[in-house]
Parts: structure tokens; sequence; C-alpha cells
């Protein structure tokens, strides 16, 4: 594995930890604030943070792309924030009705729904995908179905975000490696930050007392979650598939729960613990690399017949 792999997957490893922690920032804002409110203070300040960068971080910049180009980006960039922006409006209300750590793993589903997503575009899930997908509806059985067989509100929102989480990565991992990523970067939160706002002030009254009130959470949201993890995100994924990187992001789900009973006090029964343990088990045989012991084997036994 070169070098530049590494350095993305520690990008995205740092991306996860951030978001896992930012739902407990999530569920303290809205004590304030509205969830579109939060999201739109957020994302607006998330993306109107990585504007300096342009100047700071020369480094990052390419080649400024021709004009048809430039109308992809603007169009690539507005339809993510648009998955953006569905994704954590579906997350941020859902909050309301269940916990951070219940939030990540739902959340988390889209590990599955990325290879799953992909069949679209003609490429073939392998056996392993859907061993992995039965693990983890089996999981979210035992994580969010009662006694009654009911599903809440909250975890039937952030079931139907993952779809769109799973969305917005498909869309990154098309749009990284062919634009400048802090471009990406900016848009999409300027759209997500704009749509939110319209919506907030036509279903919420948002007020400045209220957004004083959530300036911690918004502020952790906004320069961290938003500003830096989205960002590692999109220069990660230039070095890496889609479906390594929904692997290794979705590690933000055991930051979640760590971060709900840490900060929170959130406590999951021996059922939910059960469930997100089937759940973190499908995340993972979904990316196992069960030919790698084979493929080595076979180099070695080529290298000895060269040799002899």
């Amino acid at each position: 594995m070169r070098v530049g792999a590494y350095r993305s997957e520690a990008m995205l490893i740092v991306a996860a930890a951030i978001w896992g922690f930012a739902f407990v920032a999530q569920v303290a804002g809205m004590e304030h604030v509205g969830p579109f409110t939060f999201n739109a203070a957020r994302f607006v300040l998330g993306g109107l943070s990585l504007i300096p960068l342009l100047i700071i971080l020369p480094r990052l910049q390419r080649v400024a792309p021709a004009k048809p180009k430039a109308k992809g980006l603007l169009l690539g960039s507005c339809l993510a924030g648009f998955f953006l922006f569905a994704g954590a409006s579906l997350q941020q209300v859902g909050l309301q009705y269940t916990t951070a750590g219940k939030a990540g793993f739902i959340t988390g589903l889209y590990i599955i729904l990325v290879p799953m997503f992909a069949l679209c575009w003609g490429q073939r899930a392998e056996a392993k995908i859907w061993f992995g997908a039965a693990l983890c509806v089996i999981g979210l059985f035992y994580l969010s179905v009662r006694e009654d067989f009911t599903v809440s509100y909250g975890d039937s929102l952030q079931l139907i975000g993952a779809g769109f989480w799973a969305g917005h990565v498909l869309m990154i991992g098309w749009l990284s490696p062919r634009f400048n990523p802090l471009h990406i970067s900016i848009l999409q939160f300027l759209v997500c930050g704009v749509v939110s706002w319209i919506v907030a002030f036509a279903v919420e009254t948002p007020t400045w007392s209220g957004l004083w009130g959530a300036s911690w959470s918004i502020a952790y949201a906004g320069f961290m979650s938003v500003g830096i993890a989205y960002t590692l995100q999109v220069i990660g994924q230039q070095h890496a598939p889609a479906t390594r990187v929904a692997i290794i992001i979705s590690l933000e789900t055991v930051f979640a729960v760590l971060g709900g009973w840490l900060l929170l006090q959130e406590v999951l029964d021996e059922k939910a613990i059960y469930g997100c343990g089937l759940m973190l088990a499908g995340m993972i045989v979904s990316q196992l690399n069960f030919n790698r012991g084979r493929t080595r084997e076979r180099k070695l036994l080529d290298s000895g017949a060269a040799g002899s």
C-alpha cells in the first residue's frame, strides 16, 4: 500500500472520530435551537471557515478546470449538497427521538448501502456484501425494534437518512478525483446551509438567544464536524475507493456510542448491545478480503517456481 493510501485512511479515521463525538454536540445543541436552525448555522459556519484555506493551502488547489468542468463542479457540488442536506436533516430531527449511540449505529448502515447502490453503475456486489448486509439487518432488528414489533420514529428517520449518506459517499467518490477538494467542500456546505436556513425560517423560529445558547455545540459541529471532518473525507477519498471509505468512516458509530456513554450518560440495554455487535460485525465482514491469503500463497508459489 502506498504512503498516500495510508495517509488517506488516517484522514478518514480522524474524520470518523470527529463525526462520532459530533452526535453529542448535535443532541446538546437542540436544547436551544431547532434541528434545521442547528444544521443551517453549522454548515454555513463550516463552509465559510474553509474559504481562508484557499489561500493558506495553495498546494491543495489544482489547475483551473475548463468551462464545461466548472459547470460539472457546480452541478455536482449542488447535488452533493442536496444529499448532505437530506441526510443531515433526517439525522438531526431523528436525534430528538432516539439516542446518539443508536443514531450513530443506524447511520452506519450506509456501509452496506454504498456497494448496493453501486450496482446501479454496474458494480456487482460480492457474497460477503450480502452476508454483511444480513448481519446488519438482524442487528438493526435487535437495536431498534421494540417488543411490540414497532420501530421508533427517530430510528426510522436515521434509517432513511442512511440512504442519503450512502448517496453522498458515492457522489463525493465521483467528484473528489476530478475537482479541487476545497471547492467541493465549500460549495456543498453552503448549499446545504442555505437550504437549511430556508427550511428553518419556514418551520421554526430561529432566535439570537437560541443560537448563542447553542454556540459551543454549533462551533464544534461547524468547525470540526463540517469544516475539518468533511474536508478530510473529500481529500481522503482521492486515493481510496468508495467501498473502502465506507468501512473506515463507519467507525463513527463506535465513537458515537462512546461519546453518548461518556458525555450524555446514555445506556444501551443487553438487546441493544447485541444488535450493535451484529451491525458492527456485518460492517466489518462486508469489507474483509478473504482472498488475501490465497493471493499471497499464489505469489509465493509463483516466485518459488520462477527460482527453480
